[in-house]
């Protein structure tokens, strides 16, 4: 197993919770309902595994960091009765269809929360050239929330079949559509109802062919197993709380010799409990975010080989905004606990052929 980790000089800020842009639009959680498969049929693939996954589906939920109990002030009523793994989805729900109906309103997403210049550098539509997004439709671009261009980041090739885990607007399923060409396909992954009909109406914009968007869990996709060639996803895997099973599941919808290539947030140290501890905080894209290390075995456990985490920009608190310190106060935790703790990554593995 080959393993890569390369640290950049450049350090880019922190945001605060109030600032923070966040990530891509996600698809941990939340299963497809009877009126949006009716109004956007999947393909015969997808409706023939997703109904035999249905009648012997496993919905239990679990992770190694789960044992903490999610306690936040002002939680919604439903959040407190629910599991944490529940609460973290319907925070992450709720924030990513406040994104869509952003963009699909002429605002940016990628700043709904508020965001610094030195954030909006690094995080969102930033990331795509004028000449590689040029022709999008504005309303994917607007919803985009990454922590990178994974379409820039991975090989694709003409007739491969191309699987986009949390495709929130659908910028990157429409730049890998053009990439893999007429005989190929793209799928988009997302469990948000808002997001899926910005994505469709995206594809109508921009009449993309070779593309579909399904409703789903990344924990659970609604494909056939080795029906893929690549799994990529641009800053989502860290907002589920089931991690291995996204792994898992990504493993098995490979085809041999297929590639995963995400860009996700990590951790280059141990991130301190409080922080995981906070609901805000894995809606907001920190919260959830593994360690280097860890994101490796968990890949290694799931199948994977090939294995390289390759840092792209680390994030300082030099600008990170006048919300910082309170949130550094309220979990009592000193700014050398969170400066250049997370970071963007490319994370990259093989299925063996």
């Amino acid at each position: 197993m080959t393993t890569t980790v390369t640290a950049e000089s450049t350090t880019e800020p922190l945001t605060s919770v109030a600032q923070q842009p966040c990530c891509g639009p996600t698809c941990c959680g939340g299963a497809a309902d009877a009126d949006d498969a009716a109004a956007h049929p999947a393909s015969a693939e997808a409706r023939a595994f997703a109904s035999s996954r249905a009648a012997g589906a496993d919905s239990a939920v679990s992770d190694a960091t789960s044992a903490a109990a999610l306690d936040v002030p002002g939680a919604h009523a439903e959040e407190k009765a629910a599991s944490r793994e529940e609460r973290i989805e319907q925070a992450v729900r709720r924030r990513y269809a406040a994104a869509a109906r952003a963009a699909a309103t002429g605002g940016d997403a990628s700043c709904g929360c508020g965001c610094s210049d030195e954030a909006a550098t690094v995080f969102g539509r930033a990331l795509y050239g004028d000449g590689e997004a040029g022709g999008a439709p504005a309303g994917a671009l607007r919803a985009s929330l990454g922590c990178a261009n994974p379409t820039a980041l991975v090989d694709l090739a003409p007739g491969q079949v191309v699987l986009d885990l949390g495709s929130g607007g659908g910028i990157d399923v429409f730049l890998a559509a053009r990439r893999v060409g007429p005989a190929g396909k793209v799928y988009g992954l997302d469990m948000t109802d808002e997001m899926l009909d910005l994505a469709r109406a995206n594809q109508a914009e921009a009449g993309v062919a070779n593309a579909e968007f399904l409703k789903g869990r990344m924990e659970d996709v609604p494909l056939p197993e080795a029906s893929v060639d690549v799994v990529m996803s641009n800053c989502v895997v860290n907002l589920s709380p089931d991690k291995d099973r996204v792994l898992r599941e990504a493993h098995r919808v490979l085809r041999p010799g297929g590639r995963f290539a995400v860009a996700d947030v990590v951790t280059v140290r141990a991130m301190p409990p409080a922080l995981a501890e906070r609901l805000e905080l894995w809606s907001e894209c920190l919260g959830g975010a593994l360690e280097v290390d860890d994101y490796r075995a968990r890949l290694a456990a799931a199948g994977f080989t090939e294995i390289g985490v390759e840092i792209l920009h680390t994030y300082g608190l030099e600008q990170a905004g006048a919300d910082a310190p309170r949130l550094l106060a309220e979990l009592n935790l000193e700014p050398t606990e969170v400066e250049h703790l997370f970071a963007s990554a490319l994370v990259r593995a093989s299925k063996p052929a």
